[in-house]
């Protein structure tokens, strides 16, 4: 019988995240919002403890992952890696496609490989609480799960969209100790900003939880993608792929594919196999899938922009869509980002990475697809990776061509079955950016 699943051993949980700073061109550095300076030290302690202030900035390239939080990883971690096989037979395709199921965690998702050391960090400095955004709720669930455990209370700000849209995900998120707000709220100066009805985006969200965490000595801000520190906690997963791709017998990678919304899963991913590539032991094609309601490698502009709609954060080197821009609210909510972390907005940049944009529509074909094949309801989220894998089977298919494929799966669907209702009974729309929208909202960017 084929082999499905390649696993590892509690023993194998990685002991260091990997930082791609060691092996990149030096990044841009971030700016402080009023002077234009390079941020320092000094100017991110009002958010973060210091521990994630030094991973944010250092060029080490392994730091090691704390006793606490690997035993935490324990509960879920090493994921499984499974090869496709009934997904490769319905669409008969030479290609060898495997994916790295994250949707095993607490949360359901990703997420809790940095909500959990950003938890650890903030409590041994004495933090009390701490505030976050989320989009769709994975984030959000992740950081409640993470400071129940280390005995933080959190606090989260929702896109309006997505809170008025899956309640399941509001629920979760109290069931693990959060309190959650609709955003843009009545509760800070950012949210009141905008009118009540407003759907809302994570730009905005971001701007009403830096704004409760700068008033709070107690509190601290918690990011759940984007920033360096929330990258490099992603990289276990890449880190354990490399070892269960040798178990499975494939020392060869052809195609790396993930969702890309802010850029912590795909970079998860990723990094580890680019350093592979860097250093000439494989080399893969790396692609990020985004949506194209929300397009920003493919349609953005590299510029220094603010990662919040009010301009309290430092400005970042990275692809965007405007820092005013505010996406329709398609049901993957993760993507719905103006910009894209400044590591992967780098290596894309220096022509590392690829990127495309797909239709929502597409992305749910290829879901319920995957659904009926391997059994795995995916995040809408995940579904971006998943039709562009759909997409390369096929043209191996027609070329004749083995490759192996490797699909970061970051989470998983159960809680988002009001999008598949949608799609199944004819009423999911596709949604592009127009032109007009985009420049502007691109007008906004700063001038530097």
């Amino acid at each position: 019988m084929d082999q499905h699943k390649f696993m590892l051993d509690e023993s194998e949980i990685p002991t260091h995240w990997y930082n791609i700073v060691a092996d990149l061109p030096t990044p841009p550095p971030p700016l402080h919002p009023a002077t234009h300076e390079p941020v320092g030290p000094d100017d991110l302690a009002p958010l973060f403890p210091p521990e994630l202030i030094a991973q944010e900035v250092t060029t080490e390239r392994f730091v090691e992952i704390p006793a606490p939080v690997r035993e935490v990883y324990a509960q879920y971690r090493p994921s499984p890696l499974i090869r496709a096989h009934r997904l490769e037979r319905k669409l008969e395709t030479p290609a060898r496609i495997y994916y790295k199921y994250e949707g095993v965690s607490p949360a359901g998702s990703h997420k809790t490989n940095t909500s959990v050391p950003q938890a650890y960090y903030n409590s041994i400095n004495g933090i009390t609480r701490l505030t976050t955004e989320t989009g769709a709720g994975q984030w959000g669930t992740a950081l409640a799960y993470a400071c129940s455990l280390f005995g933080l209370t959190c606090e989260v700000w929702q896109v309006g969209a997505s809170y008025d849209t899956k309640p399941q995900r509001r629920t979760m998120i109290e069931v693990f100790g959060g309190t959650v707000h609709r955003s843009p709220s009545r509760q800070t100066a950012s949210g009141r900003a905008f009118p009540e009805d407003h759907p809302g985006s994570l730009g905005i969200a971001i701007s009403e939880a830096v704004e409760l965490a700068a008033q709070d000595p107690e509190a601290k801000y918690a990011l759940g993608s984007v920033l360096n520190h929330v990258l490099l906690h992603q990289t276990v997963s890449g880190e354990e792929t490399l070892l269960q791709l040798a178990k499975a017998g494939e020392d060869s990678v052809d195609l790396l594919v993930g969702c890309a919304g802010g850029g912590s899963n795909f970079a998860g991913l990723a990094f580890p196999f680019l350093r592979e590539k860097l250093a000439g032991k494989l080399d893969p094609r790396i692609l990020a899938v985004e949506p194209t309601s929300c397009p920003t490698l493919t349609r953005g502009e590299y510029r220094y922009d603010f990662g919040d709609t009010a301009g309290l954060t430092p400005l970042m080197k990275m692809y965007t869509l405007g820092h005013d821009f505010v996406p329709t609210p398609i049901h993957a909510g993760g993507l719905r980002y103006h910009g894209m972390a400044p590591l992967v907005s780098h290596a894309v940049h220096e022509g590392l990475i690829e990127a495309t944009a797909l239709h929502q529509t597409e992305c749910f074909e290829a879901a319920v697809e995957f659904a009926r094949t391997e059994g795995v309801i995916p995040a809408p989220e995940s579904s971006h990776a998943l039709a562009q894998v759909r997409r390369e089977a096929l043209a191996a298919k027609e070329s004749g061509k083995e490759q192996v494929i490797v699909v970061l799966l970051s989470g998983h669907g159960l809680l988002e079955l009001g999008a598949y209702d949608q799609f199944l009974g004819g009423r999911l729309q596709d949604d592009e950016l127009s032109e007009e929208s985009l420049q502007t909202a691109l007008a906004a960017v700063p001038q530097l």
